[in-house]
């Protein structure tokens, strides 16, 4: 395969319903159900080269999300938790990678189409890669200009918001279009009410004199496990921490500070929305200070209960 992605270069194997292949033989069939109607469910996980070793950061927590995910579309994943633990790890291994990005994902294979996807079969597949910071190294410290989205998340009531599915990520590349289209680097996605959900791939978080907002999960967003991270972190700093929150777009105008966490983001600083600039238009202190105590908490792989060794 001559035309790979960059990101996928130097990748050797991926581990498939059960085995390790090469790269170019992890095939499916055009026919596959997922394909068609997006019947799949998926992870984004890192892996951190941390002061103990490599370790996978909230493995368990991604893990235990898999499964609801796949209990939610009554996809029977035929294998284990630990099954699944034991050959991600050797794939790291067997990838030689210190660090990376790891792409659990179970679906719907080939069988008959139509929309009751019962009768094919449920594929697994595991994927590992060096990935770096996903909107930029430079955003991380300089912060994104993003915009609101003309397009609106679902709700619950018409899908499920708490599962991570591969269809209904079609809402995001539709606001991650528009946005850089539009010139911006990243959206804004309001729920069916007008009010803040979160990014396309990050949950949103809001500062205002000096205490933190982030949408409840009412709000139609999913309850991503680096926001559970920021508001542990961030309450353990001492901080006033609303984990429920409704956020109209007026109030996103007047932030002091806002900012985007997810396993891909991180912790991203937005420094506008729709041209309006968020206080002083760079990384605020709050921001920073949380940030800083994230990289901080991934270089020393700690508390153990966060980390899993590779």
């Amino acid at each position: 395969m001559s035309d790979r992605p960059e990101m996928f270069e130097g990748v050797e194997e991926i581990w498939m319903d059960g085995e390790f292949v090469d790269f170019e033989d992890a095939q499916i069939h055009v026919l596959t159900h997922a394909l068609h109607y997006g019947t799949g469910v998926f992870e984004g996980v890192r892996c951190y080269d941390t002061d103990q070793g490599p370790a996978i950061f909230r493995w368990e927590e991604h893990l235990d999300r898999l499964f609801n995910s796949a209990e939610v579309y009554d996809i029977d994943i035929p294998y284990t938790k630990a099954e699944l633990d034991e050959a991600t790890r050797e794939l790291i291994d067997r990838e030689g990678l210190d660090s990376g990005y790891i792409r659990p994902i179970a679906f719907y294979g080939y069988g008959p189409l139509g929309l009751n996807p019962k009768a094919s079969p449920v594929q697994v597949a595991l994927a590992v890669w060096p990935w770096g910071a996903y909107l930029g190294d430079e955003a991380l410290e300089e912060g994104v200009d993003v915009a609101v989205s003309s397009w609106r998340k679902y709700s619950s009531s018409q899908i499920p918001t708490n599962a991570k599915t591969t269809g209904t990520y079609v809402n995001s590349v539709l606001a991650s279009l528009e946005a850089k289209g539009n010139g911006y680097e990243e959206a804004i996605v309001l729920n069916k009410e007008g009010n803040v959900a979160e990014g396309p791939g990050e949950n949103l978080f809001m500062v205002r004199d000096g205490e933190i907002h982030t949408t409840g999960l009412a709000e139609s967003i999913l309850d991503g496990i680096t926001r559970r991270t920021v508001i542990e972190l961030a309450k353990e700093m001492g901080y006033t921490v609303h984990d429920d929150a409704t956020i109209s777009r007026g109030e996103l105008y007047t932030a002091d500070e806002l900012f985007f966490s997810g396993t891909a983001a991180e912790i991203t600083p937005i420094r506008s929305v729709d041209d309006n600039e968020i206080g002083a238009g760079t990384k605020g202190p709050v921001t920073d200070e949380i940030q800083t105590r994230f990289f901080e908490v991934v270089e020393e792989g700690q508390p153990d209960e966060w980390f899993t060794p590779v």
